[in-house]
């Protein structure tokens, strides 16, 4: 009883030890809270004229949540899990950051930006600062990680600053959800304050972090506290972060985040949730065990082929779980994944195994047989995760080389460029897409100029851009903003389709200056008619060299079906908010690309057998 004694007294006055922050029982945590200016070429977002409501918000102010003692909010979760984090009158230090291009950029009201380019500007400009913890506000600002604009969206982030030592959050003020970014960040830093697994420590491990792998919406989110993409909440309804749950506060003046406590990760007794206790009801649905990719037999038949050319094209990727010459008859054109960089041969070249454990001569038959049935086969070169550069231009000769002996000992139709970031990036100076000067790129063009020029008019080249490599150029050119742009004018002539990833991209904006969110019919009308119209300097590519990229997991048969009547036909689905700057749609616009082809199929041809006919029927 004595022991327990003890152990109550002192959690009625804790002393917590948080990533570069100690907060004694009862004391506060000395806060700076720091506006951030961004300073694009096309405009300013400032955070300045959102201090006065941030600091008479919950995240400073308190409230009586649930009825009980009055307290901010991250002091109020504090408590939840017997801690402390009462937050002092803060410090304001405006920042102004310079955004180079590349870096980020900015939509009408909105700004996507690299979230650890803003983590080094800011701490140049705020010192080391022990002991206290840095507040820093973007104003309606989204962020991606690891200097790739296709890893988005999030709110911000939070943690200790290597170069500064300073515990911080980093998030975003905006106009409708006002400080419910700062909270997100503000309750997993108090949670889990490095997003980092359990430390183990002398009787047993440092409260929070590691957790058993949860599910959300369909995919596992990892072992920690939020998900491991994006730092979402369980709670969060959008992928990108768009518009996360949340809870007002004071008949919506202020919006709050809804956490998830940690027994909800734990699979304890409720409440689950905070400060809305029924916003998680149920425990997480854990993550399925890993295995391979399978190979299940699909219990619905392919769509019949109505034999009928009408120069539109359904497209995919076929990574190898299934026999090639099994590929439904619906697709047009099947896209092998992938030819890789070789590193273990000369610089600039290239590999291809067989993918599904297939020989090289039952390979061979079975793109011969494809092409039988009037299929094209073409072989992908690159992928994502795969890091490959012709900066120097002695690499050339290899990469042709080796590409010339994979298409030709196979007997591929022609290639396909999937050299994703950070492979392909502008450098600085480089502003002239018609013109470049990117030895990477210029050395790219040449290379397939030669390819063409060895095989012969029919040679196919196609190129499939991240949503950042080609629509995300219209609000900035430069880095990976664009970058696939002066490939695309320089081939024009040669190239026999372009297919935007309309998946791993965030959110753009239209030629109608509107911001538009991945995943909907008025996304994929916005960014398909900006490769059709043309901007900048980039003249715009004829329908038939232009289909539109999705993803199976990331979009439904109806999306896709809708998408697709409304680029062709010009007829809009109802709710549809993006106009066609061309009022009769695109008749001639060459189709659909799939990731994957063997997702398709053990989907039951969910996606084929709506979207094969419904084009090969216009």
């Amino acid at each position: 009883m004595k022991t327990l004694l003890l152990l109550l007294a002192a959690a009625a006055v804790p002393t917590m030890q948080y990533e570069g922050l100690t907060v004694a029982g009862g004391g506060t945590v000395e806060t700076v809270l720091a506006p951030i200016e961004l300073e694009f070429e096309n405009g300013v977002l400032n955070a300045a004229a959102d201090v006065r409501a941030i600091e008479q918000s919950p995240v400073f102010q308190p409230y009586a949540f649930g009825g009980g003692a009055k307290a901010q909010y991250g002091d109020a979760l504090a408590q939840k899990v017997g801690s402390t984090f009462k937050l002092g009158r803060p410090e304001v230090r405006p920042v102004k950051i310079v955004v180079p291009p590349g870096s980020g950029y900015r939509m009408k009201s909105m700004a996507v930006m690299d979230v650890q380019f803003v983590q080094r500007e800011l701490f140049k400009q705020i010192p080391k600062m022990p002991g206290k913890l840095s507040l820093a506000v973007t104003r309606e600002t989204v962020f991606y990680a690891e200097g790739d604009a296709t890893v988005c969206c999030s709110w911000g982030t939070h943690g200790v600053d290597a170069a500064t030592g300073n515990s911080f959050v980093l998030a975003s003020f905006t106009k409708e959800q006002d400080v419910q970014p700062i909270t997100q960040q503000l309750a997993e830093f108090i949670l889990d304050p490095l997003h980092d697994p359990l430390v183990p420590v002398r009787g047993g491990k440092q409260p929070g972090n590691t957790v058993p792998a949860w599910m959300r919406r369909g995919s596992c989110a990892g072992t920690g506290i939020a998900s491991n993409y994006f730092l979402l909440e369980p709670t969060d309804t959008n992928p990108k972060n768009n518009v996360p749950s949340s809870t007002a506060f004071r008949a919506g003046r202020y919006h709050l985040e809804n956490v998830a406590l940690p027994g909800w990760y734990l699979g304890k007794a409720g409440p689950h949730s905070f400060p809305a206790a029924d916003a998680l009801l149920s425990g997480p649905q854990p993550c399925p065990p890993r295995g391979g990719r399978g190979t299940s037999t699909p219990s619905a038949a392919p769509a019949i082929r109505a034999d009928v050319a009408n120069g539109h094209w359904l497209i995919g990727y076929w990574t190898g779980s299934i026999p090639l010459r099994e590929v439904a008859p619906q697709w047009d054109v099947i896209i092998v994944a992938f030819a890789v960089p070789d590193h273990e041969a000369p610089e600039g070249t290239m590999r291809f195994r067989v993918p599904g454990g297939q020989t090289a001569e039952t390979f061979k038959a079975d793109v011969a047989y494809m092409k039988s049935l009037g299929r094209k086969v073409m072989i992908s070169l690159g992928g994502g995760g795969q890091h490959f550069t012709l900066a120097d231009a002695k690499r050339v000769p290899n990469f042709v080389a080796s590409v010339e002996q994979i298409v030709s000992e196979y007997g591929f139709d022609g290639i396909d460029i999937d050299f994703e970031s950070p492979s392909l990036s502008i450098e600085p100076g480089d502003t002239d897409l018609r013109h470049p000067k990117t030895p990477s790129i210029v050395n790219l063009i040449s290379a397939l100029r030669q390819l063409h020029d060895h095989f012969g008019e029919k040679f196919m080249i196609s190129l499939v851009p991240e949503g950042t490599q080609i629509p995300a150029g219209y609000p900035s050119y430069g880095g990976q903003f664009g970058s696939y742009l002066p490939i695309t004018y320089a081939l024009r002539d040669i190239l026999s389709f372009v297919d935007v990833q309309d998946y791993n991209t965030p959110p753009l904006m239209g030629l109608d200056g509107e911001i538009y969110q991945p995943g909907t019919v008025d996304y994929h009308a916005a960014m398909t008619e900006l490769l059709l119209q043309g901007f900048r300097d980039f003249p715009g590519m004829p329908a038939e060299k232009v289909a539109v990229g999705f993803l199976t997991t990331d979009t439904s048969p109806e999306i896709v079906s809708e998408a697709m009547q409304y680029l062709i036909t010009g007829k809009a689905p109802s709710g549809t908010r993006y106009k066609l700057r061309k009022k009769g749609g695109y008749p001639r616009l060459i189709g659909a690309m799939f990731w994957t082809i063997d997702a398709d199929r053990r989907g039951n041809y969910l996606f084929s057998n709506v979207v094969g006919p419904q084009l090969h029927g216009y």
